[in-house]
C-alpha cells in the first residue's frame, strides 16, 4: 500500500532458530532482506555492513527529520505482540546507522556510516546481574518489536543506506560470542541540510575484545558502553527502559495506524 503509514522497513528470514529473530519486511520494498535469522558474530567480515546481502530495486522515500519505524521479530510471518521479538534472553542494545551513497540500490556498504539511534543500557537499582538490567532489546520485546527512529533534519538530501542492528550479548563473554543481527534499507532522503558527520567504517568501527562486544552480562555489570561511536549530534537516543511512544504501544499486528510521519515508496 501507498499512503501516509509510519515507514517501517526489515529483512525477512526463514530459518527456524529458538531466541534468534530478525528485521522483518513488512510494507516496504527497499529492505535487503537476510537469507536466515543465524547472527553475524564476526565484526571483521564484510558481511558485517548489511548482512551480506546485495542492493535490491526499490528505495523509501522519507524526508529529513521524520520517524521511520524499524520492527524485529523471530520468525517470518510471526508478528503477534504475545510473542517476543528477541527472544531467549537476547540482552544487549539496539543501534541505527546512515551511510551516504550514490545510489542506494548499488551501494556495498563500504563508504562511511554514522550512528543516527542508539537504546543501550541501564541499571536499575533492583538489578543483581546484567540481566536484569534495561537493554534495548527488552524495549523491542515490550514495544512489540518497533522502535522508532528519527531521521536527523541536518542531512543533505540524497541516497542513503539505514542500517538498524542488535548486539546479542548473552553468549559475550569470550571472542565472537557476540551475536549481532542487522539489516539495511535503501532511503532516498529529501530536504535536510549541509551537516557531515564523522564516519566510521564496516569492518574497522568494532572490535571483538571492545567492551561493549566482551562482555559477561550474566555477573554485574556496573557500566556498558555500546561499541561503535557515539550518537551523531543530530541523532537522538532513548533512554533503556523507556515507555512505548506511538506506533511502538500499538498491540495489534498488521499495518501502523496512519500517521503524518515518512511515507515510503513502493510496499505491498
Amino acid at each position: 500500500m501507498r499512503s501516509s503509514l509510519l515507514f517501517v522497513v526489515g529483512g525477512l528470514a526463514a530459518q527456524q532458530v529458538s531466541g534468534h529473530a530478525l528485521f522483518q519486511q513488512l510494507w516496504s520494498s527497499c529492505a535487503r532482506v537476510p537469507t536466515s535469522n543465524t547472527p553475524v558474530t564476526d565484526v571483521g567480515s564484510t558481511a558485517f555492513r548489511c548482512n551480506g546481502r546485495p542492493g535490491v530495486a526499490g528505495k523509501c522515500a522519507v524526508v529529513a527529520g521524520q520517524t521511520v519505524t524499524v520492527e524485529m521479530h523471530q520468525q517470518p510471518g510471526d508478528r503477534s505482540c504475545a510473542n517476543e521479538a528477541i527472544g531467549g534472553a537476547h540482552y544487549g542494545p539496539v543501534m541505527v546507522y546512515m551511510s551516504k551513497v550514490p545510489d542506494a540500490t548499488k551501494a556495498d556498504g563500504s563508504t562511511g556510516w554514522f550512528k543516527i539511534f542508539q537504546d543501550s543500557w541501564a541499571h536499575p537499582a533492583s538489578a543483581k546481574v546484567g540481566d536484569d538490567d534495561l537493554w534495548g532489546t527488552k524495549d523491542l520485546n515490550k514495544c512489540c518489536g518497533r522502535m522508532n527512529v528519527v531521521i536527523p533534519s541536518d542531512i543533505p538530501a540524497g541516497d542513503y543506506l539505514l542500517r538498524a542492528e542488535v548486539n546479542a550479548l548473552h553468549t559475550a563473554s569470550g571472542n565472537g560470542g557476540a551475536q549481532f543481527y542487522m539489516t539495511c534499507y535503501q532511503l532516498s532522503v529529501t530536504g535536510g541540510g549541509s551537516a557531515s558527520p564523522a564516519l566510521v567504517n564496516f569492518p574497522g568501527a568494532y572490535k571483538a575484545s571492545d567492551p561493549g562486544i566482551k562482555i559477561n552480562i550474566h555477573a554485574a555489570v556496573s557500566t556498558y558502553i555500546a561499541p561503535g561511536p557515539t550518537v551523531y549530534a543530530g541523532g537522538t537516543t532513548k533512554s533503556a527502559g523507556a515507555a512505548c511512544v506511538g506506533v511502538e504501544a500499538a498491540k495489534t499486528t498488521g499495518p501502523a495506524v496512519p500517521t503524518k510521519a515518512a511515507r515510503f515508496a513502493g510496499g505491498a
